[in-house]
């Protein structure tokens, strides 16, 4: 999910390794160094080559401020590369017989719509897991990012009115929601609710002893990081590390996608169930092996993405996605991996088959830069070639972005400055009323003697003032300055009357899940 994405959707890839490689020299003082020269809080490494753990360990506090250090024991968010855990848990009741990946997902959720009837019956497990549905890019994301009142039931009940951007299973576009659809079809098919299948038959039957799946859970756990982002500059990224309301997550309702918490220990141990076909350390068997080889399979082909040249090593030649991974090619090798991010934390699971090699990066922090650095750092130590510099190329190319953005951002303000900033057609309680989005829910802009207000009622403490921006836009000011802002458009027929609402991120460079985009709210009559 959260997933931040720009680590989840970049390509990062490994290969070759010697076995029973050491990680590089000096490596531990390297990662402190590049912890403290970029300012992120807190980090841990897992690696696992050939059925050992050759490194758990972290670095750093977990949270800023404080002395509380980093261990091989402290739990992090992991974002999206949850949806592999969700997959396994899948996989685990296909091996029982109870589910097919080709069911029909009706057969066991007879109440299940998508908004076209063919799909609803067309829509099989495995493709809530491929990002093949038609659906937009983060469509729905709104439903539990920043937070949410909805349950997985509602949520997965709103997925009937998510219209459709490409016809079914034509393209690729990276969704959270079918994974919220997923683990409420795990809980129709055993009577358990995700959360608690997936504790029990997958984090601690793993041996992830200290692996949580839900909001309540995770706060029991002392040894905890929190989460941290840079808020203070024109956009998201920018200024002084912070920290975040650690309470202030990925919804609960789509846990599925990305709701986990790992520690280097835990990670340690999924990546050898991983590296071993599905077998614990006991040879009893999580899940089998031809549900592991299901799990790799390519299904989605993925567009590649264009690197700039400083980064072209990089570009891999396939990319496709497979049950809750990602496969693709670094320089003739097979990579496995998935990224993740929620807000305030980062992280990459990255696999070589060929070597018997797994490793994991965990950050308390939003720095893509260093995450996709050292994550290069080690897949070129690791296929014995000589340091090329990544650490310094990641880092340049996401400021780079930032300052791109930044720059984007303040071209569109000063456009508004020179003259596009005609005042707003109707007095400003005119505007006022509630909103209706079939899939989000309301939308409240009420009127006081200082002007406008916005609530985004199913989104808990998701309200602030409207700013005027030009003609009938207004820009969010959001009493929680973490929350991505959003220009407001109202729609004005020639009786001056609102007849509907649309809505974009202000931000160039947000993150997908701030889908504002997708809304399409219409006055509800009466309605305040």
């Amino acid at each position: 999910m959260m997933r931040l994405k720009t680590a989840a959707l970049l390509l990062l890839s490994v290969a070759a390794l010697p076995a029973n490689a050491a990680p590089p020299a000096g490596f531990e003082k390297e990662v402190e160094a590049l912890r403290q020269k970029v300012g992120t809080p807190g980090v841990a490494i897992a690696i696992v080559e050939n059925g050992k753990t050759t490194m758990a360990k972290g670095w750093g506090v977990r949270q800023v401020g404080s002395t509380s250090p980093v261990d091989a024991d402290t739990t992090f968010q992991t974002g999206s590369t949850g949806k592999a855990v969700t997959a396994a848990a899948l996989a685990i009741l296909v091996d029982e017989g109870r589910i097919r990946w080709d069911d029909p997902v009706i057969k066991h959720m007879p109440w299940f719509r998508m908004y076209d009837p063919w799909v609803t019956r067309e829509m099989t497990i495995r493709d809530l897991l491929v990002h093949r549905s038609g659906l937009g890019l983060g469509q729905g994301d709104l439903m539990m990012v920043p937070r949410t009142r909805l349950t997985r039931r509602q949520t997965v009940e709103r997925v009937a009115y998510l219209k459709p951007r490409t016809s079914f299973r034509s393209a690729y576009a990276y969704d959270n929601v079918l994974y919220a659809v997923a683990g409420q079809l795990i809980e129709e098919v055993t009577g358990q609710r995700w959360e608690d299948f997936v504790r029990t038959r997958v984090l601690r039957a793993g041996g992830m002893n200290t692996a949580t799946t839900d909001s309540p859970e995770r706060f029991t756990v002392a040894n905890r990081s929190y989460p941290h982002a840079r808020l203070s500059g024109p956009l998201r990224g920018l200024g002084p590390i912070q920290l975040l309301d650690e309470r202030d997550e990925l919804g609960r309702n789509a846990a599925p996608a990305g709701g986990l918490t790992f520690s280097a220990n835990d990670e340690a141990a999924w990546l050898k169930i991983q590296l071993n076909g599905g077998a614990l350390p006991d040879g009893k068997a999580l899940f089998s092996k031809a549900q592991h080889a299901e799990m790799w399979k390519p299904v989605t082909v993925m567009p590649l993405p264009q690197l700039p040249e400083s980064l072209k090593l990089a570009q891999p030649t396939y990319q496709s996605y497979a049950l809750g991974w990602q496969v693709q090619d670094y320089r003739g090798h097979k990579l496995i991996s998935h990224g993740g991010g929620v807000l305030g934390s980062i992280t990459r699971v990255v696999l070589i088959p060929e070597k018997n090699v797994g490793f994991t990066i965990m950050m308390n922090s939003e720095d893509s830069g260093l995450l996709l650095g050292l994550t290069y750092r080690m897949i070129d130590h690791y296929l014995g070639m000589p340091d090329n510099g990544w650490i310094d190329k990641w880092e340049s190319w996401y400021q780079s972005r930032l300052e791109g953005g930044r720059q984007a951002l303040a071209a569109m303000q000063a456009g508004k400055q020179a003259g596009d900033t005609k005042a707003a057609a109707l007095p400003a309680d005119r505007y006022a009323g509630r909103y209706r989005d079939a899939w989000y829910g309301d939308v409240v802009v009420d009127s006081d003697a200082r002007g406008l207000t916005v609530d985004f009622t199913s989104s808990p403490n998701m309200a602030g003032r409207l700013t005027h921006w030009a003609y009938n836009s207004f820009i969010t000011d959001f009493d929680d300055k973490s929350l991505e802002k959003a220009i407001i458009t109202f729609a004005i027929d020639d009786n001056g009357k609102v007849t509907g609402v649309t809505m974009k991120p202000a931000n160039p460079i947000a993150d997908f899940s701030w889908d504002y985009h997708d809304l399409d709210l219409k006055p509800v009559e009466g309605g305040k």
